[in-house]
């Protein structure tokens, strides 16, 4: 098993999955993590091998098990890196939509996609000041520097999340924490493809490299920033959006 260990939230399918995948060719020992996906954890962890190093359950819409989950998680061995993947995607009009419905979302995609991650980079990072340092990737998203009709509380969401990597890379550089995120665009996954027929060639005209990206995309540019190749950078947020969008 690797020296090098890292936690990924929301592992068991979609982009985590891949980054638990890639991460383990390049080296890592990968401590998984699942809401309610079980079946398919589990399924990763065998695809994994000899690279899995533990499997471990937390409800993402409750922040305060954030730091139970990488406490279990250090229980097991030396934690290295994190990478927040997990989060939660709704559509609502901030006019129309009713007071309980926009409260129930506003609930929701806050504690999971930026009340959470954040308690677990509390967790971590008050580890990694002991250890000699450390390194976080957040899971962001290209609506975190552009926003998005009808989606505002998950743009507002990622786009916390990305303050929070530049903030904390400041912050935390002098224990030699790095914090970082990535803002994919579009990714092409089943999950999207599912009834999207007819708006695919409108999407992939507003994308100069003529593409979507894959999952693979986000774990190669995840890959990279958790690298000793990364070893000078902090702060920063990769944009995975071919090229169709500039901030």
């Amino acid at each position: 098993m690797s020296s090098k260990r890292v936690l990924v939230t929301g592992s068991s399918r979609g982009i985590g999955r891949r980054i638990a995948l890639h991460l383990a060719k390049e080296g890592w020992s990968v401590a998984t993590h699942y809401s309610k996906s079980e079946t398919e954890c589990r399924s990763l962890v065998e695809e994994l091998g000899a690279s899995a190093s533990g499997m471990y359950k937390a409800d993402m819409a409750d922040p305060s098990q954030m730091a139970p989950l990488f406490e279990s998680a250090l229980a097991d061995g030396e934690i290295h890196a994190v990478v927040n993947n997990a989060g939660v995607y709704a559509q609502q009009s901030f006019v129309n939509a009713s007071d309980d419905g926009f409260l129930d979302d506003y609930r929701r995609l806050m504690a999971v996609n930026l009340e959470s991650p954040v308690r677990l980079m509390r967790a971590a990072t008050k580890h990694f000041a002991t250890q000699g340092g450390g390194k976080i990737v957040n899971i962001a998203s290209r609506v975190g520097f552009k926003g998005e009709a009808d989606a505002s509380i998950y743009a507002a969401s990622k786009a916390a999340l990305i303050n929070f990597v530049r903030s904390l890379a400041v912050e935390l550089a002098p224990q030699k924490i790095g914090i970082f995120g990535i803002a994919p665009g579009w990714v092409d996954t089943a999950m999207l493809r599912d009834g999207m027929d007819e708006r695919l060639a409108s999407i992939i005209a507003t994308l100069p490299l003529g593409r979507m990206a894959v999952d693979v995309d986000c774990a190669a540019a995840t890959a990279f920033l958790l690298s000793d190749g990364a070893a000078y950078l902090s702060g920063i947020t990769i944009d995975i959006n071919g090229a169709s969008y500039f901030h």
